[in-house]
């Protein structure tokens, strides 16, 4: 069984698929989609990061890919509908890197606030500028979070220690943590806030969520932090209120059109603008968070390969079921149709196979069952299932 690992994922990742006895083939950089379709020959199991796209298209070309692993948080650069259509399974790491997000952007904060960028500049140019004017402590500032999810909570946690006040708006009903004071719209949040950060995922309707009406409902000399998607905004109308002087400062991590591979151009509207910091979606890129996400994708993957289970997936339904040492197992990925489970175990009882233990999940069109039993389950039966017009796909495992 063979894995292809694309941009840089961190070692621990490779180690685990070798100690699992699978082949390993890693690349540095992201592929365009032609470059992948041709890669993919062979490859049971694809690991990639945010910039990698895969397509139904992509999926195609991979007849022989049971799972791909999102060394991420998002899941937005993956067609998850085709991908589940296909029976290909997709993981992510939704809570591996939050730590390291949170970091940056409490550093971004302290640094814009100061004007730290602007300062350090004029430094390696040989200019001495020591003054205080636009530079400011922010204890006692109000923080607006936009987006109050597993890295805006720990954000909120983090953010009130070290003396900010919070607020946070979100679609979703979410319960406050510490002090902090949900709000009613994105419209009061803009108002009341002296930094803006948005910690949104990328979901197609979050998709031009910032814009020229949002950046002129901020307050006057406020800061602006993007560490979520790079389509989320409007770098244009940002690059406006930065010249203006309506916006005081920003920090943006995260592009519409990124580079492929480490060293090509990087274009922005945002560049060459003081008290800007721009860094390359590296929000997660630390050693502890992609040694993080290294291991925990790669063991979500080892046990969808290894046993069938899918927890933790973003597009399959969910069953995590313990393979008991002298069962064998059966997998079956089907559309979600009634009276399914009722037609295995009939096959089942005539095939005189023993059930010892079963679990079933449906999400959406699909339903998965997984079952084991205490002898093998006979080729008639199991070519029975792969002929059924509900089958996507089955599998078996031998003690």
């Amino acid at each position: 069984m063979k894995v292809l690992l694309l941009e840089s994922i961190h070692p621990t990742a490779a180690d685990a698929f070798r100690r699992a006895g699978l082949e390993v083939d890693e690349r540095p950089g992201s592929l365009s989609a032609d470059e992948l379709a041709d890669a993919l020959s062979g490859v049971s199991v694809l690991g990639i990061r945010s910039n990698t796209k895969i397509t139904a298209e992509v999926l195609d070309a991979g007849k022989e890919l049971l799972a791909v692993g999102c060394f991420c948080i998002g899941t937005n650069q993956v067609d998850l509908t085709a991908a589940a259509e296909r029976g290909v399974a997709v993981f992510n790491a939704p809570f591996s890197n939050t730590r390291s997000v949170v970091e940056l952007v409490l550093g971004e904060i302290i640094a814009l606030v100061r004007r730290l960028p602007e300062k350090t500049q004029r430094m390696h140019e040989g200019i001495w500028d020591k003054s205080a004017r636009g530079s400011h402590e922010f204890r006692g500032r109000t923080l607006g979070i936009v987006g109050y999810g597993n890295i805006g909570t720990q954000l909120s946690n983090m953010a009130e220690a070290v003396g900010l006040r919070v607020i946070f708006y979100d679609t979703a009903d979410r319960l406050a943590h510490g002090n902090a004071r949900k709000v009613d719209s994105l419209e009061e949040l803009l108002a009341e806030a002296d930094v803006v950060t948005l910690h949104v995922d990328g979901r197609p309707g979050n998709a031009g969520l910032f814009g020229a009406e949002q950046f002129a409902l901020m307050k006057d000399r406020s800061i602006f932090i993007n560490a979520s998607r790079g389509m989320v905004i409007d770098d244009e109308a940002l690059r406006e209120n930065i010249l203006s002087g309506h916006i005081a400062g920003a920090a943006i991590d995260v592009f519409p059109i990124e580079p492929k591979a480490q060293g090509d151009t990087f274009e922005s509207p945002l560049r060459g603008l003081d008290n800007v910091i721009l860094t390359p979606h590296v929000g997660g890129s630390t050693q502890e968070a992609q040694e993080e996400i290294g291991g925990f994708v790669s063991t979500k993957l080892l046990s969808f390969v290894a046993t069938g289970g899918t927890a933790l997936s973003v597009n399959l339904p969910e069953v995590a079921t313990p393979l008991a040492p002298d069962a064998f197992r059966l997998a079956y990925l089907h559309t979600n149709k009634p009276g399914v489970l009722a037609r295995i175990n009939q096959q089942l009882h005539d095939g005189g196979v023993n059930v010892l233990a079963q679990a079933l999940s449906t999400r959406g069109d699909h339903g998965y069952v997984v079952v084991d039993t205490d002898a093998p389950v006979p080729e008639e039966v199991l070519a029975e299932l792969r002929r059924a017009p509900q089958t996507i796909w089955l599998r078996t495992w031998t003690p």
